[in-house]
């Protein structure tokens, strides 16, 4: 009987062997793919990745972040959230007139006229969301006055 389990643990200890060198294979052949993937995906964007790729990919994490965000608030903490994208508006509102006032000499031809208008676009609803931010506010401190 001792012979038998004997054999038995050698041929387990053999199949754990065999196991552990399949393992390292199939792990030694997913780093070799991996590496041609990223060698290819560097290769196709020339070295560099897309600076509008790089924007979108940042624009649309900040989408799900403040919709994340926004939406975990509690009704008490509206008044203090509201006076922060009221602060926001205020460094787009300034980041807006620096892009209106654009020189022509400073951009080239082509840059003034849709840096102005984007620019102006943004300065109007960034004024339009201070100003709605702020009747919001007053609105919601008036609640908790009292009357009479």
């Amino acid at each position: 009987m001792a012979d038998t389990s004997q054999q038995l643990l050698d041929k387990a200890q053999a199949a754990a062997e065999a196991a552990r060198q399949a393992a390292d294979a199939a792990h030694s052949y997913a780093d070799q793919v991996a590496a041609l993937a990223g060698a290819a995906g560097h290769a196709a964007s020339g070295g560099a990745i897309d600076p509008f790729v790089f924007r979108l990919a940042i624009f649309a994490l900040a989408v799900f972040v403040g919709y994340y965000v926004v939406w975990s608030v509690t009704p008490a903490l509206h008044t203090p959230l509201m006076s922060v994208t009221n602060a926001i508006s205020s460094v787009i509102v300034v980041g807006a007139l620096l892009s209106v006032g654009v020189d022509a000499s400073t951009v080239g031809d082509d840059g003034p006229l849709w840096a102005r208008a984007f620019g102006f676009i943004a300065l109007i609803l960034a004024s339009v969301n201070i100003f709605g931010g702020f009747l919001v506010t007053e609105r919601m401190l008036s609640m908790y006055k009292k009357k009479g």
